[in-house]
């Protein structure tokens, strides 16, 4: 197995400050996989999507063994920021219309909000409490010129998502208690924050009352066809099944299968959490119970979470290792203070990161594996992956079964990405891209 990033990154190193915490699953239904094991389907993978894709096909009546490299949610599912949210795409609406047409563009709006309900109606069906608030999300401009730029696209996202949006000026922003250095916002009725934790838990839950096999600490080696089936390695375990499902996005190797090689480009992003805030710092600061983020390529997003605690995340990182991450967390800490001046006191006991995927069409792509009839996959959710993976997963357990989806696939979807250049070296294309973000703010 093949992965491009160092391997400190695939470690507990980045996430041992995690908020989230590790997993309240019990221990012997993912017990490793050991000797000889037959399957119709097998998930590789056990995050939003591939536990999505678990639940779904084992409630059509199919038998599903998922393989998971640690435990349920240990990549990016249990340590992003919590986000619920529209996204998915690096694109502009402009450039999807260029792309799919206009239908083409209206599919793929309402595709993000039908993400967002997914993940909603999960909750509420199965009963997980997690830990959710916000109505909607908050862009925020974090100078004159990005306040300039939401005015101008207001109507555009109103026709897209077909929403009503609310434009906050800046004055105006104190007394909803959006206190920090801004020019004024623009909110979206859509989304909301969760701890992810929780509801990948949750999905692990639902998929081992559903039937589904979980098996942890078994990291897929190498597949293969073998005849009609796919012949699947683990360290302890040989897994025949009919079909597959690979589901590991930024986690994913060059090798398993050779498809996914230079198809997708990880990176990273850095969360801090802060100490439970009193009554008189919340008012200092952010006191508004809307998830936000900043108008920027590479963005900032924060929420004050229901317990009182504040997190603050930050897009950027193209290495990995213990001193990477120390540089990493230190810049992260230095921009919550530059926006929440108030809070430069303020501890920060977490910190972590955790890989996200981009793809070179800049959009997800959720479909077969051409050159292996039988074997699909999700992947490339541009850093939101809770609603956008969570419905890739739920997508391609129709698609595997060869049922018609009864859910919106667009266009966008099912163009298969080409390969990034410079092979094993490609983080290196976005080093520009950082220096210019980094330059200019935008």
């Amino acid at each position: 197995m093949r992965r491009i990033m160092p391997e400190y990154a695939y470690g507990p190193g980045p996430h041992q400050r995690c908020f989230w915490g590790a997993s309240t699953l019990p221990g012997d239904p993912l017990s490793p996989a050991q000797g000889t094991i037959r399957s119709e389907f097998a998930v590789i993978g056990a995050g939003f999507t591939g536990l999505n894709a678990a639940l779904r096909l084992a409630q059509a009546g199919h038998d599903v063994t998922v393989l998971e490299a640690e435990s349920p949610g240990w990549g990016a599912s249990a340590r992003n920021g919590g986000f619920c949210c529209l996204g998915g795409t690096a694109l502009s609406f402009k450039a999807i219309a260029k792309r799919h047409g206009e239908q083409g563009l209206k599919e793929w709006g309402a595709t993000e909000i039908a993400a967002i309900e997914q993940v909603r109606s999960f909750l509420t069906r199965t009963g997980t409490d997690a830990d959710i608030h916000s109505d909607g999300e908050t862009i925020l401009a974090h100078s004159p010129a990005a306040m300039r730029d939401l005015r101008a696209e207001q109507a555009e996202l109103e026709t897209v998502y077909g929403v009503k949006t609310d434009l906050i000026e800046a004055e105006e922003m104190a007394a909803q208690g959006m206190r920090g250095r801004f020019f004024g916002a623009l909110t979206l009725p859509n989304g909301f924050g969760l701890n992810p934790r929780k509801y990948a838990d949750g999905l692990a839950r639902a998929c081992l009352a559903a039937g589904v096999t979980i098996h942890g600490h078994s990291p897929v080696l190498s597949v293969r066809r073998d005849g009609e089936a796919f012949a699947l390695k683990t360290p302890g375990a040989d897994v025949q099944a009919d079909k597959v499902i690979f589901a590991t996005n930024g986690y994913s190797s060059e090798d398993v299968p050779d498809w996914m090689r230079g198809r997708y480009m990880p990176l990273q992003s850095n969360v801090l959490v802060t100490r439970p805030l009193t009554p008189d710092e919340i008012r200092a600061g952010w006191g508004s119970d809307q998830m936000a983020y900043t108008h920027q390529t590479f963005l900032n997003y924060f929420r004050l979470m229901p317990n009182g605690q504040f997190l603050f995340g930050m897009r950027g990182g193209l290495n990995s290792s213990p001193k990477v991450d120390a540089a990493l967390h230190r810049r992260t800490r230095e921009r919550f203070e530059a926006v929440f001046p108030d809070w430069a006191h303020v501890e920060t006991p977490h910190c972590w990161n955790g890989i996200l995927a981009f793809s070179a069409k800049r959009a997800p792509y959720v479909g077969p594996i051409p050159e292996l009839p039988g074997a699909y996959v999700g992947f490339a959710y541009h850093g939101n992956g809770v609603a956008m993976g969570s419905y890739a997963g739920a997508l391609l357990a129709d698609i595997a079964r060869g049922k018609d989806p009864d859910r919106l696939y667009p266009a966008l979807m099912r163009d298969i990405p080409g390969r990034f250049p410079l092979g094993r070296f490609r983080r290196v294309l976005m080093s520009p891209g950082y220096a210019y973000a980094a330059l200019t703010g935008k």
